[in-house]
């Protein structure tokens, strides 16, 4: 699902440089390019430099099936797929090319890398606010 549908109002910091509302977005390769009502050109766009912007999930479209928002994910307890053992908990989502990579970090502070694909991460529960990882050799601590 989009990150900011059209018609999302999302806050802004510094604080005076809205709200701005989402009139539209596109995808330029792997950046999602936002258009705000009001905010007419390039020139107007470039005031805006150095703005953070932040949606309440609440105003979030929902997701279902593969979808997820980060802050879905983030908090969720990793359990093995073999052993059901607690992994760890999913304290990062990353966005890289090829896939989704899932930081989980382990009781004892490491952070693991999980590419966030079927063939690893085999379940998502939203529900249990869990997920099932189904490791290669070598990628969490044996005795973890």
């Amino acid at each position: 699902p989009p990150r900011a549908p059209p018609g999302a109002v999302l806050r802004t910091d510094p604080i005076d440089r809205g709200p701005l509302t989402v009139a539209d977005s596109a995808r330029v390769g792997h950046v999602t390019v936002l258009y705000f009502d009001g905010v007419p050109d390039r020139s107007a766009a470039e005031a805006l430099r150095d703005t953070l912007l932040t949606i309440d999930t609440d105003d979030l479209p929902p997701t279902g099936g593969d979808d997820f928002y980060d802050h879905e994910l983030i908090g969720m307890r990793a359990l093995h797929a073999d052993t059901g053992a607690d992994l760890g908990v999913v304290t990062d989502v990353l966005h890289a090319p090829a896939s989704d990579v899932l930081t989980v970090t382990e009781e004892a502070g490491t952070q693991v890398l999980v590419p966030f694909v079927a063939a690893i991460v085999t379940n998502v529960d939203r529900t249990r606010k869990t997920l099932t990882i189904d490791p290669p050799d070598g990628m969490f601590d044996p005795a973890g």
